[in-house]
């Protein structure tokens, strides 16, 4: 198996740790349908990541119950119709094939899903309502966030936030985000963030990133330290009645910080983030044996 690079620098185009957007809240905000997806210079790069590891390990990346067709179909007539009229230096129709960047992908090559996916730098999640719950039924996911596709594929969305602090089956944000989905409309878009810190700036990291309390403190480097931010949209599509996500993963070194104008703010912002962030969340993502190096590294930055 090739061992997958690190993302190229995305020169920091979202960073929710500066205080716009609070961690383990929903944090939805309307998004305009223009910014609906964000391809960049990087796009071939990510391509070339999923297909290849569509190519090695396609079950763990894709999966599909039957009777999606549907829902994939119609998402992928978005996304074709929505590309090439929203960036048509980067997209653009070509005899059955949507020329991608540097890439041909063929409209008929395969599965909508996998199709569509393999248009984007984003990972798509299809969710549907099945007897009474909203179920991930479909999925094309290069890039987890520490999680597998297998752990999540066919479960509704209590069990698949039930490791989150906050968010387990019961909790008010459980059933404010059950509220929220039966009541998108399709011509309404919502996006939100989350952000974690790894020590691997891959795109593909589906180990587990949570850890004890009692986890022992590790040494970070700027250089050797990556900023993972996660930019999700939600949108309801009209005929299928589907959910779709996009899942963007952006992964910046923690260095690059100090080449932005604003590095001292946001590192102060970033450590009262860090500050507040409770055991079991600091728990959750990771940060247990992080967070104290962390902290000594971002006081460097700001000063």
């Amino acid at each position: 198996m090739v061992k997958p690079q690190n993302a190229p620098n995305s020169h920091m185009k979202h960073t929710p740790y500066d205080g716009s957007s609070t961690p383990f809240t929903i944090g939805l905000t309307q998004l305009d349908p223009d910014r609906w997806i964000e391809p960049d210079e990087a796009l071939d790069f990510y391509l070339s990541e999923k297909a290849r590891l569509l190519a090695e390990d396609r079950g763990s990346v894709f999966a599909a119950e039957a009777g999606t067709e549907m829902a994939q179909r119609e998402l992928l007539d978005f996304l074709t119709d929505y590309l090439p009229h929203r960036y048509p230096q980067v997209y653009r129709r070509e005899n059955g094939a949507i020329i991608a960047g540097s890439r041909r992908v063929g409209l008929d090559d395969d599965v909508p899903l996998v199709t569509a996916g393999s248009l984007i730098q984003d990972d798509l999640a299809i969710m549907e309502r099945k007897d009474g719950e909203w179920r991930l039924t479909a999925a094309y996911v290069a890039f987890p966030s520490s999680w597998s596709l297998g752990d999540k594929f066919g479960r509704s969305l209590d069990e698949i936030h039930a490791p989150v602090p906050g968010f387990e089956a019961g909790s008010r944000n459980a059933e404010l985000i059950a509220r929220m989905f039966d009541n998108l409309s399709p011509a309404r878009f919502v996006e939100r963030f989350n952000w974690a810190v790894n020590v691997d700036g891959a795109l593909h990291l589906s180990k587990p990133k949570s850890e004890g309390s009692g986890a022992e403190a590790v040494r970070l480097t700027e250089d050797g330290t990556f900023i993972r931010v996660e930019r999700q949209t939600l949108r309801k599509l009209p005929l299928s009645g589907a959910i779709v996500f996009t899942i963007r993963i952006y992964s910046d070194p923690l260095a690059a910080l100090r080449n932005r104008p604003d590095a001292a703010a946001l590192a102060r912002a970033f450590i009262e983030q860090l500050s507040e962030l409770t055991l079991p969340q600091a728990a959750y993502k990771g940060l247990v044996s992080k967070r104290e190096a962390l902290i000594s590294a971002l006081l460097s930055i700001a000063g």
